[in-house]
C-alpha cells in the first residue's frame, strides 16, 4: 500500500466539452486521521476545433474506429499530464484519470469514459488509475456520481455540494450516509441553446436574461419521469439527446426563451433537491451570474461561491483524490451515492 504524502495529477473532461481540466495536488491526513490537501497547480486546456469534433461523433464510430480513438485519446491525455508536469517542474506520483463520458447507460451495465490507461500511462511516464466507474456498475450500481466521497472528506464543512457542469449534480449527509444524485441537464443544455446564437455559451446568462419563461415547457420539463425517480440516479449524453433536446426543440418559442426557461428548470431542481442551510456551488455554471441568482432566489439556503480555483477544479481535485484512496487502499466509491450494492475502491492500476 502506498504511503502518505502523495501527490497526484488529476484529469477532468466534462460532457461541456469546456475543455481538459488538469490539478495537481498533494494529499496527507492530520493527526486525527482526517484527510487535507494542497492543491499545487492547476490549469484548463480547451480542446481544439478537432479534437472537439472527435468527442462529439465517437459514439458514432465503428468497433475498429473507437478503439483506435481510445488509444489515441489516451495518449493525447498522457502528452498533456506530461506537458503540464515538465512546465510546472513538479512531480507525480500518479495520474488520476476520469476520462471522457461516451456511453452511460448503467441499467443496462454500460458506462464507458474514452481514454486508454495504457496509452495515457506510457506517454506520460508516470503510472495511471483511471476506469474508476466500471467496478461500481458491475456491483449495479450508477457509476455515478463518483464526487461524493470527495465532498464528505475534503469539504465537509458545507451541508449540501452542488456542481454545475454538463449535469448539475448534488451531495449531501443524511441519516450518517452520502446521498447524492445527478440533479438534471446543465451546461450541456444550455451550452447546445447558445450555439444556436453562435456563442459557446451563454456568458453570464446575459442571453438567457433577455428571454422569457415558457411556462409549457417548463412544466413539460418538470413533468419527466426522471425527476420523479428517488435514491441513485444519473444521467448521461443519450437521455438528453433522446428525450430533453426533443422536448425543448419541439417548442416554437425563440432560444432567448429557451435559455430563460433552462435556467428556471434548472433553479427549480436545484432548490427541491438542496438539502441543509449551506449550498457550495462549483463548476463552470458558478459564473453563470443569472442562473446563481435564479437559484439563490429560488433555494431556501445561502449559496456560497468559492474562489475560482476550487470553483474550477474541484471535480479534476477530487479525481486525484479518487487516485490517492485507491493507492491507499481505502473506498472511494459510495454505494448511498450510487446505489450499487456496496461501497468499492474503483479504478484500474497501469504502471508506467
Amino acid at each position: 500500500m502506498q504511503r502518505l504524502p502523495l501527490r497526484i495529477l488529476g484529469l477532468m473532461s466534462g460532457t461541456s466539452l469546456d475543455g481538459l481540466d488538469l490539478c495537481l495536488a498533494a494529499f496527507d491526513k492530520d493527526s486525527s486521521g482526517r484527510w487535507r490537501f494542497d492543491m499545487l497547480a492547476a490549469q484548463t486546456l480547451p480542446y481544439s476545433s478537432l479534437w472537439t469534433q472527435k468527442l462529439q461523433r465517437a459514439h458514432t464510430l465503428n468497433a475498429f474506429d473507437f478503439i483506435a480513438l481510445h488509444k489515441g485519446y489516451g495518449r493525447f491525455l498522457g502528452e498533456q499530464a506530461a506537458a503540464f508536469l515538465r512546465g510546472k517542474s513538479v512531480r507525480a506520483d500518479y495520474v488520476a484519470s476520469h476520462g471522457h463520458t461516451i456511453f452511460h447507460q448503467p441499467q443496462r451495465g454500460v458506462t464507458f469514459q474514452l481514454g486508454d490507461g495504457a496509452a495515457l500511462a506510457a506517454a506520460a511516464g508516470v503510472s495511471v488509475i483511471s476506469d474508476f466507474r466500471s467496478l461500481d456498475v458491475a456491483l449495479g450500481g450508477q457509476g455515478a456520481p463518483l464526487v461524493p466521497i470527495g465532498d464528505r472528506l475534503l469539504f465537509s464543512g458545507y451541508e449540501s455540494c452542488l456542481n454545475l457542469g454538463g449535469f448539475a449534480n448534488i451531495s449531501f449527509e443524511q441519516g450518517g450516509q452520502r446521498i447524492a444524485f445527478d440533479v438534471c441537464p446543465c451546461n450541456m443544455a444550455l451550452n447546445a441553446q447558445s450555439r444556436l446564437l453562435g456563442e459557446p455559451y451563454d456568458r453570464d446568462g446575459a442571453l438567457a436574461a433577455q428571454g422569457k419563461v415558457s411556462s409549457p415547457l417548463l412544466d413539460e420539463l418538470n413533468a419527466l419521469d426522471f425527476y420523479a425517480q428517488r435514491g441513485a440516479k444519473s444521467l448521461g449524453r443519450e437521455w438528453v439527446e433522446e428525450i430533453f433536446s426533443k422536448k425543448v426543440a419541439a417548442h416554437g418559442i425563440s432560444v432567448h426563451d429557451r435559455l430563460r426557461t433552462l435556467c428556471e428548470h434548472i433553479a427549480m431542481q436545484v432548490a427541491q433537491s438542496v438539502q441543509g442551510r449551506t449550498l457550495l456551488v462549483t463548476g463552470g455554471g458558478a459564473f453563470n451570474a443569472f442562473l446563481m441568482q435564479r437559484i439563490a432566489d429560488t433555494a431556501s439556503c445561502k449559496v456560497i461561491v468559492p474562489e475560482a480555483q476550487v470553483v474550477n477544479f474541484k471535480e479534476a481535485l477530487i479525481f486525484a483524490f479518487l487516485g490517492a484512496l485507491y493507492a491507499v487502499s481505502e473506498v472511494n466509491t459510495l454505494a448511498s451515492s450510487t446505489g450499487a450494492r456496496r461501497s468499492s475502491i474503483g479504478g484500474s492500476l497501469t504502471k508506467a
